[in-house]
């Protein structure tokens, strides 16, 4: 047996690291801001109602359209770029998806230290709780995302140096809860495509670019 340190483990956590730190540089880093705008709907609860679309094969690339700068939340965008030069909506997006793919995973697999800095305070005990409740249980969750079809800012606030941008997600997944014998007791193992809504936070006056997930529902 091979005795020396295990350079897959390092490997991996490579990987990690470098997945972490290229999404922190899209989306942003944690802030102080915290503040959740309505109830939070972990990811994987409550969507056996959804169409089925098992065979769906993978499209290249998401639909990522931008709201007519002439609209409400079109305004709010441009009101957002002359408090923070840096900002651009289709950057945002890009981020958001990358965020959204990895708190998915992340609760899928109850990895409490990825989704801390992902998620506002409120935002955090709400997926802390349910993942909680799911290891008493022995029940583990299932969770794959065949594709992410489209991810469109739906609105957009500004309320002092506050901003908030809701995002939809249109995307293709697998998600099933299992007992402790590996029965489903929740959700489906077919392909499901599943709409969501969630609301992203920071504070434009402040030079860190963070985005965190105060509010998050199915549509």
């Amino acid at each position: 047996m091979n005795s020396g340190f295990p350079i897959d483990l390092l490997l991996f956590g490579m990987i990690a690291a470098f997945l972490i730190l290229r999404l922190r540089s899209i989306l942003g880093r944690r802030t102080g801001f915290e503040r959740t705008q309505g109830p939070v709907q972990v990811p994987g609860l409550g969507r056996t109602s959804a169409p089925v679309i098992d065979g769906r094969a993978e499209p290249a690339a998401p639909s990522r359209p931008l709201p007519d700068p002439a609209s409400e939340a079109g305004t709010v965008l441009v009101r957002m770029r002359t408090m923070d030069r840096n900002f651009d909506p289709a950057r945002f997006l890009s981020g958001a998806e990358a965020a959204f793919r990895m708190i998915v995973g992340a609760f899928a697999a109850g990895d409490r230290v990825a989704l801390r800095p992902l998620l506002a305070d409120e935002t955090y005990r709400s997926f802390e709780q349910a993942i909680a409740a799911r290891e008493a249980e022995g029940q583990t969750q299932r969770t794959e995302i065949r594709a992410i079809n489209q991810v469109s800012i739906e609105a957009a606030t500004l309320t002092g140096t506050i901003g908030g941008i809701t995002t939809k997600f249109i995307s293709d997944q697998i998600a099933e809860t299992l007992d402790r014998q590996g029965k489903p007791v929740a959700g489906t193992d077919a392909v499901t495509e599943i709409t969501d809504l969630w609301t992203f936070e920071r504070d434009l006056a402040q030079s860190d670019p963070a985005w965190r997930l105060t509010a998050a529902r199915s549509g």
